[in-house]
């Protein structure tokens, strides 16, 4: 737990803090996707897939973007998670010549197995929050990950935001 320096903090402290706290969360979300990946055998891009189709089917094109892989590595992952039980191709509704991508049973399975109890456990220690709080916390995460997007997407150009 990050600790400020006095009782009253002033605003600077506190963005510190919060950018410190952010960090270690971000390492403990990654440790634990580690292990789980681990446990599962299964590597950071095969991890990131299947977050990725979390959300539903999606063409192999948009995995690919999501993974940083090139086509060819996508098509070899999407064999491998299928030859596991965990993705499966189906065609789309919408246009049959598109093959789309998602999940299993199986995979929903070590989702719950793994990704539920965390969860449940977080709604459990966010209801000790008013729901202003819950309203700032939104608003920071919602920016926070608007950030990272925003510098993910400059990490592959020479360009860098003012800061």
């Amino acid at each position: 737990m990050v600790e400020l320096n006095s009782s009253s903090p002033d605003r600077d402290d506190l963005v510190a803090a919060i950018g410190e706290a952010v960090m270690r969360w971000q390492d403990a979300t990654q440790a634990y996707d580690d292990a789980v990946g681990e446990s599962l055998q299964l590597n950071a891009a095969e991890r990131r897939c299947l977050s990725f189709l979390y959300g539903g089917a999606q063409p192999a094109g948009a995995i690919a973007g999501a993974t940083g892989l090139t086509p060819a590595a996508v098509t070899a992952l999407i064999d491998r998670l299928e030859a596991r039980g965990l993705l499966r191709r189906t065609r789309s509704a919408k246009d049959r010549r598109k093959v789309m991508v998602e999940t299993t049973g199986a995979m929903e399975e070590i989702a719950a197995r793994y990704y539920r109890p965390i969860g449940d456990a977080g709604a459990r220690f966010l209801q000790g929050f008013t729901s202003e709080e819950l309203a700032t916390i939104l608003r920071f995460l919602q920016g926070a990950t608007e950030l990272q997007q925003k510098y993910r997407a400059l990490t592959t150009t020479d360009e860098r935001p003012a800061t």
